[in-house]
């Protein structure tokens, strides 16, 4: 019988070390060594990881397109890349209660006539899945259900049933006998992940897997976790709000940062269809310090309002507060509009808002985040109809942003009449007399624009 030691295994990279340090060698994180314990001859490793083994041409494999199907749920399939991809492994993430289970369960609801499903709950009970099947208003499904948390019994129970789609929920609480480590350690999530994935290759099973969150946001386990599946999405909410954001950050199968908007209500998730609607503000009168502009999430389109309140400071260091954007490019951006428009901020408190709880990672908010301020600093409102975006560089240029285009168009179907633009996306051609583009190159040249 081969012989147990203790090793100390990272949380963040599941890098292995033969005794404790404060820090991990391989990542350099702090404080994320865990006692573990392996075997000291590792037993034979299974081959055909990723499918079947062997030499094979390229001209001949990459010659099949996948199949893909629909999932009945227009946004879940936009972050899916279309639907559900045969031999696929999904992991989906998110805060407890946000909605993992509730939406998995929905998903099993629409595809059950079409694809033979399973549940695999390690959490939960049976009578558990049952009672919110009937809280969501779902019909008798002819799902099968299993409380297991050993791969390997699932493993063999799917093999039996030759079940097309898997939900696994969650990854965090199944283990394997070839680990004695417990459950949820990084030694288990790993090994017991290469399991699921292994079968998934070989057997071309769909497979969702559920995944606990830490308190900074990020999937718990290694972070080897999400490079071993095909997609990783993340599920986003404000805290007591009623929508739910999808945000695929990693798909094998089609475009990354889609975005899926849903609702949570009585009934389960519904799709948002049009969540520029939701997102848009539509005051009765022009307020200051509101703007709305227009990003691009994946392929969609998103018009969002940019809020922004500046007030004499009473602090010897002014407040900086940024929600839904990132604090240290809002530092930055006020650091240019002091060099490059002659607009100081330093004796004012400054507090900028995306509305809806979506978070901005593009770019194309830096002109729209400063035209807020500044409208809130002159106290002197934005016209209602005017739609800004545009990248701002350190020089006070104003750079231009992928598919400019498009997103005037999208303003334009939603009535705005205005559109504030970087020169350089100005279309050539005119977008109808109902449009009017505003094409600035400085920052300097928005004084006047507000």
């Amino acid at each position: 019988m081969s012989k147990v030691k203790v090793v100390y295994a990272c949380n963040a990279c599941g890098g292995l070390s033969p005794k404790w340090a404060g820090q991990c060698a391989d990542c350099g994180a702090w404080n994320t060594l865990e006692e573990s314990q392996s075997l000291a001859k590792p037993g034979r490793y299974e081959s055909g990881y990723a499918g079947q083994t062997g030499l094979q041409r390229l001209s001949d494999v990459g010659a099949s397109q996948e199949s893909r199907l629909p999932t009945g749920m227009a946004e879940l399939d936009r972050v899916l890349g279309g639907g559900i991809v045969a031999g696929a492994v999904t992991l989906l993430g998110g805060d407890p209660g946000i909605g993992k289970s509730t939406l998995l369960l929905q998903l099993l609801a629409q595809v059950q006539d079409r694809l033979p499903s399973i549940y695999v709950a390690g959490e939960e009970s049976l009578q558990q899945i049952g009672l919110r099947a009937q809280r969501l208003g779902l019909p008798p499904l002819p799902v099968d259900l299993l409380a297991e948390t050993q791969v390997e019994r699932i493993v063999e129970v799917l093999a039996q049933n030759r079940h097309r789609l898997v939900v696994v929920d969650s990854i965090q609480t199944m283990y394997t006998e070839a680990m004695q480590s417990a459950p949820g350690s990084v030694a288990q999530v790993r090994e017991s992940t290469a399991k699921l994935v292994r079968y998934a290759k070989q057997t071309g099973t769909a497979i969702f897997l559920v995944g606990h969150v830490t308190k900074e946001g990020a999937i718990a386990g290694p972070r080897v976790l999400e490079h071993m599946v095909d997609t990783v999405l993340y599920f986003e909410s404000d805290v007591g709000g009623r929508f739910r954001v999808i945000r695929a950050v990693k798909n094998r199968f089609g475009a990354v940062n889609e975005l899926g908007v849903f609702a949570m209500t009585e009934s389960g998730l519904k799709e948002v269809a049009h969540p520029s609607a939701i997102f848009l503000s539509r005051h009765e009168s022009p307020v200051t310090g509101s703007v709305i502009t227009c990003l691009r999430e994946g392929s969609r389109p998103l018009l969002l309002e940019v809020q922004a309140l500046v007030d004499e400071s009473q602090l010897s260091n002014p407040r900086r507060l940024a929600v839904g954007i990132e604090p240290n490019r809002l530092a930055m951006l006020l650091a240019v509009l002091h060099r490059h428009g002659g607009v100081a901020m330093y004796n004012q408190d400054v507090f900028v808002n995306v509305v809806g709880g979506i978070r901005v990672t593009e770019t194309a908010a830096d002109l729209p985040i400063l035209m807020a301020v500044m409208s809130s600093f002159r106290n002197q409102p934005m016209s209602a109809d005017t739609v800004v975006f545009g990248e701002l560089g350190l020089s006070g240029e104003v750079r231009p942003v992928p598919n400019g285009e498009d997103r005037i168009r999208e303003a334009a179907k939603h009535g705005f009449r205005r559109a504030i633009v970087p020169h350089a996306n100005v279309p050539k051609r005119g977008l109808g007399e109902e449009m009017e583009v505003v094409g600035v190159r400085q920052l300097s040249e928005i004084k006047d624009l507000i």
